[in-house]
């Protein structure tokens, strides 16, 4: 549902209203989100609002065309994320602002992070080209929009956007960048170095017994357990049980590096039990943690304390079914 928009006749306009936000449509971009949506809206339709999700996913696709057809739950996210994306090309602060949460942070390809306050002030400097090969996946109260573009310093970037529903309006949580590495074959196969002779064994404290985190809720707790279950399954080279807290669409994206599917994490995980090399995880430096009913959003900051990459903030997307929390996104950016 496209929320905050006031019924009134068709044939005043076409413009899009994304939250009571107006959405720019550009020559790549026809009006027909907007004619179709708004129809749907006024009469509570259900029919004209798939027919009109069909129509607006076709005109999207002419400058996406590896788009995925759009339902009826993600049509609103998708609107709102090219509403945003608009807003920032065209300097708009105050459309912009309506459509982010309080929470808001952004992570450039380069790592720079920008709380909601610093990327309003430097709208145009971080607003990036229009998005290709995108996809939406609901989560209930939260939604992913991931894909590719051209980000402010015209580089080829990954994108995780992660919306949520405030207040029954969607609402830009988190957006971040990643330059990820072309090839098949992911680099979180790759080996670890191999420690030093005289090293003492390697203890996981943080985040696999402690971290940097008040627990506020139950929910928050569950999916925290579920977090330090991934990370001590990956030092213990554990792929069984690694696998029964990742979702089945889990993709990790990492600055530098191929995308790696869950098929592809497992593979690591038994190609580095088989080679018995030692695995080292990173620290929680600090972690930010919302839950919206069966989803939640977490960002962290990490370090290595071997040094063996640079520090990254990561941001993962968490859904639960049938009463157990997995991790459906991962994507970490190095920082500076």
């Amino acid at each position: 549902m496209v929320c905050g928009q006031r019924p009134g006749n068709p044939r005043r306009g076409s413009s899009l209203r994304i939250n009571g936000v107006p959405a720019a449509t550009g020559r790549d971009r026809p009006a027909a989100i907007a004619l179709v949506l708004r129809p749907a809206m006024r009469w509570g339709s259900l029919g004209a609002l798939i027919a009109g999700v069909v129509i607006a996913a076709f005109a999207i696709s002419r400058t996406q065309p590896k788009a995925q057809t759009i339902g009826a739950d993600e049509a609103p996210v998708l609107a709102a994320d090219i509403a945003l994306g608009d807003a920032g090309r065209a300097g708009d602060k105050l459309t912009a602002r309506k459509l982010l949460a309080l929470q808001f942070t952004l992570v450039d390809v380069d790592g720079r992070i920008y709380a909601r306050r610093d990327f309003l002030d430097d709208l145009k400097n971080t607003a990036d080209a229009p998005a290709s090969d995108v996809k939406v996946r609901s989560y209930g109260l939260l939604a992913a929009v991931t894909g590719r573009r051209k980000s402010a310093q015209n580089a080829d970037v990954f994108f995780l956007d992660i919306w949520a529903r405030q207040k029954g309006a969607w609402r830009a949580l988190l957006r971040q960048e990643v330059a990820t590495a072309a090839g098949d074959t992911p680099a979180a196969i790759a080996s670890a170095p191999a420690p030093a002779v005289d090293a003492p064994p390697y203890e996981c404290r943080n985040p696999c017994q402690t971290l940097p985190y008040r627990v506020r809720s139950l929910p928050e707790q569950d999916v925290i357990a579920a977090f330090q279950a991934i990370e001590k399954a990956i030092v213990a080279h554990d792929a069984s049980e690694w696998s029964k807290h990742a979702a089945e669409e889990f993709v990790i994206y990492r600055s530098g590096h191929a995308p790696a599917g869950k098929s592809d994490r497992i593979a690591a995980i038994e190609w580095q039990k088989a080679a018995n090399t030692p695995v080292t995880v990173a620290e929680v430096q600090s972690m930010r943690l919302a839950v919206y009913g069966d989803a939640a959003a977490m960002v962290t900051n990490h370090l290595m304390p071997d040094n063996s990459r640079p520090p990254y903030r990561a941001a993962r997307l968490w859904v639960r079914r049938n009463g157990q929390w997995l991790m459906a996104i991962s994507a970490q950016t190095d920082i500076k």
